[in-house]
């Protein structure tokens, strides 16, 4: 084989591994978590974020999402702009390839999602903090979080994108398409998941009828009905 196909080569084996290496990051045993966490799934224009927040707000967790970005770009040493534009989207092999041949500061799929994976699960392991996205609930221990999906009908996140984003309907109907393919996506290439499945979720909640602070209520509500027995050990620790 010519040499200078090796590169391309190896990059392809390499995407072939990922699922090997993120399924070898994850801590399997449940009492190696110190504390539980919180996951938060979300479909577009379902009020996910500012729910997220809230939880961790009222917590006092920390919040993790725009944080992700920050340390995946301190720890690849690239530009945030560059880990932004992939985070959650889903790659194939060529594009992967073709992408790191004409672009020095394009960060391959195995690097992304090995640091993602690697730090939220030590966020996860330490506890008491909020995950929105990323397909964390797929890969962290399901005993040891509250798993919590937030969701609307379509109509409904279609006009909240129209109200709150100033989308016309058409663009407004665009976003949330390509956003849920984007994330979707992500998640079955990365994780073998389907994010639709209910059982993937201890909770999910519609939006339709629920304010911010009221589906706050409901998931803090549920953290402490899973986790009673184990948050009264770590108080009577304490």
């Amino acid at each position: 084989m010519d040499a200078k196909y090796y590169p391309l080569v190896n990059k392809m084996l390499g995407a072939l591994k990922i699922r090997e290496r993120v399924e070898s990051q994850i801590i399997s045993q449940d009492d190696a978590y110190i504390s539980p966490f919180i996951t938060i799934a979300r479909e577009p224009g379902s009020g996910g974020s500012p729910i997220a927040k809230a939880v961790a707000n009222k917590l006092g967790f920390e919040y993790l999402d725009e944080q992700i970005i920050d340390e995946i770009s301190r720890s690849t040493k690239k530009r945030r702009a560059i880990i932004k534009e992939i985070d959650e989207k889903s790659r194939t092999i060529i594009e992967n390839i073709v992408h790191s041949v004409i672009n020095p500061e394009y960060v391959d799929e195995n690097t992304y999602v090995s640091e993602l994976v690697k730090y939220i699960l030590t966020k996860a392991y330490n506890g008491k903090v909020v995950i929105l996205g990323r397909g964390a609930n797929f890969f962290t221990p399901f005993a040891r979080g509250l798993h919590v999906n937030i969701t609307a009908p379509y109509d409904v996140r279609v006009k909240r994108a129209i109200d709150f984003e100033g989308h016309t309907k058409e663009i407004a109907k665009e976003v949330i398409a390509k956003v849920e393919d984007e994330r979707k996506s992500f998640v079955k290439q990365y994780f073998r998941k389907d994010i639709n499945k209910v059982n993937s979720y201890d909770l999910s909640i519609n939006t339709t009828y629920f304010r911010v602070n009221e589906a706050r209520d409901v998931i803090i509500e549920a953290f402490f009905q899973k986790f009673s027995r184990s948050l009264k050990k770590e108080m009577i620790v304490k």
